[in-house]
């Protein structure tokens, strides 16, 4: 979603060779031409619970060609070479951030994690041993790039000069949609096939609102909740005019939350980076976290009583990261390049 919302226009100044794999390929396909390639993934247990082992285990050989020079490695560089890539900009992918290191070419990342390891952000005392376990994991995997463009919808003071922290980077779709005030709750479960348990639905089913339910496998109507299959558009619909949110702690999400300017009840995936974003929603004044195993009726009662009064300070903090990114990418370029930013330059964007 952060490579869409930039690449309009670094396409409109200069020449842009795009690789992508998974649902970064998906996503950006149909619209720009792209050269797919493996890409990390994350594995989890039976129970839907993220498994470092497994995680481990099914990378190991992407890790040990992107990092060994091995044929998928040779195949990426050889593209890159082909293009003449003046600068590869990169979010957390990590072929482009060992044919950079190969190959010499400047790199520029550009993503959210590297806001635990190029800033300074605000955290409860014990998520910091957390935090720097997963900062070295992250520079263990990726090395230490040029610049960087952190993306988050909270303040952190960066560790460097060459490092730019800017708002939550929103799609122009998304920027032109105008926010409505429904009554519904819009729900969304990342892994509702193991999460919305019993407990858990009758915490929504207590509730004297309608519930629009993503992620959970299961469709139609019962009672007040409406369980609604993933779509891209139907979901921005239902978000734009709900009355609160009820969802996971991904950064890009959250953006979009306060862009619309509602209320948002943060239940985090059992890892440090939504852990720290559930802290900051509470910390911001727009929201409150809970326990994924925590919800019950009276906290989303509570939390539904609420509603106003939070949202109010969600319209508080949006910002226009999308601008904010594009003009620290142009400016680290033209740093890293020596090319003029009026000029149609190279460059190679990898996601």
């Amino acid at each position: 979603m952060r490579a869409r919302a930039v690449l309009p226009r670094l396409c409109a100044r200069h020449e842009v060779l795009i690789l992508a794999g998974g649902d970064a390929y998906t996503a950006l396909s149909g619209d720009f031409p792209v050269v797919p390639i493996p890409y990390l993934k994350y594995h989890f247990t039976s129970r839907g619970k993220l498994s470092n082992y497994r995680s481990l285990k099914r990378n190991l050989p992407l890790l040990l060609d992107a990092r060994w020079r091995g044929p998928t490695s040779d195949l990426v560089e050889s593209q890159i070479r082909a293009f003449g890539a003046d600068v590869i900009l990169t979010d957390s992918e990590i072929y482009s951030h060992w044919v950079a290191r190969h190959t010499g070419i400047p790199r520029i990342t550009f993503d959210h994690f590297g806001l635990l390891v190029y800033c300074r952000p605000d955290m409860p005392a014990w998520e910091r041993v957390a935090n720097w376990g997963n900062a070295w994991v992250y520079r263990f995997l990726y090395g230490v790039p040029n610049r960087a463009v952190v993306s988050a919808f909270f303040d952190a003071v960066p560790r460097h000069p060459g490092v730019q922290r800017v708002g939550a980077v929103i799609r122009e779709d998304v920027l032109a949609m105008k926010p409505t005030h429904g009554d519904h709750l819009l729900a969304y479960i990342n892994k509702g096939e193991h999460e919305f348990t019993p407990a858990v639905e009758q915490a929504f089913r207590a509730q004297d609102c309608p519930v629009r339910m993503y992620g959970v496998p299961r469709s139609g109507r019962e009672g007040n909740i409406e369980f609604k299959p993933i779509s891209k558009q139907g979901f921005l619909d239902d978000l734009a005019s709900c009355r609160a949110v009820y969802a996971t702690c991904g950064n890009q999400l959250i953006g979009e939350v306060i862009h619309f300017g509602k209320p948002m009840l943060g239940t985090p995936m059992a890892c440090h980076e939504q852990r720290l974003n559930a802290f900051h929603i509470e910390k911001m004044g727009f929201g409150v976290r809970v326990a994924r195993d925590g919800l019950t009726a009276e906290i989303l009662r509570d939390f539904l009583a609420r509603a106003d009064e939070l949202a109010a300070h969600a319209r508080g903090h949006e910002r226009d990261g999308a601008t904010e990114a594009l003009a620290a990418i142009e400016r680290f370029a033209e740093e890293l390049s020596g090319a003029s930013s009026a000029a149609r330059a190279p460059a190679a964007a990898v996601t």
